[in-house]
């Protein structure tokens, strides 16, 4: 049974920073591409970072410069650190285990139960 654990999420003044980590189980960790998502209220989940089995990482515009997804084998944990937060980051954040091919992104049906981000002005 896949399980995956987010942590690190609170509240957070517009400019500051959080990192996230996502503890997995029930997998060979290495063996999968890893993502994040975020669903702020009313909208759709997004992607906004991926992770290759190889550490290759990709982002959506919206976060590039800002976020970095990283991911510890030894740990089984992939983080996602967010700088420069913004009000419009404010999200419940999920990881998500999946596979890359080419430069997309292909999501697993395997959540956490996510962490809310909240962002002050």
């Amino acid at each position: 049974q896949v399980r995956l654990v987010e942590s690190g999420g609170g509240l957070v003044q517009g400019g500051g920073s959080l990192r996230l980590s996502c503890a997995a189980s029930g997998i060979i960790f290495s063996a999968y591409a890893m993502g994040w998502y975020r669903q702020a209220p009313g909208k759709q989940r997004e992607l906004v970072a991926a992770i290759t089995r190889r550490h290759g990482t990709n982002y959506a515009d919206s976060v590039k410069g800002r976020f970095a997804i990283s991911r510890d084998n030894t740990k089984n944990t992939v983080y996602l650190q967010m700088n420069t937060l913004k009000p419009e980051d404010a999200a419940v954040c999920y990881c998500n285990v999946g596979s890359y091919y080419s430069t997309t992104y292909h999501a697993m049906d395997y959540w956490g139960e996510g962490t809310l981000v909240t962002v002050s002005s």
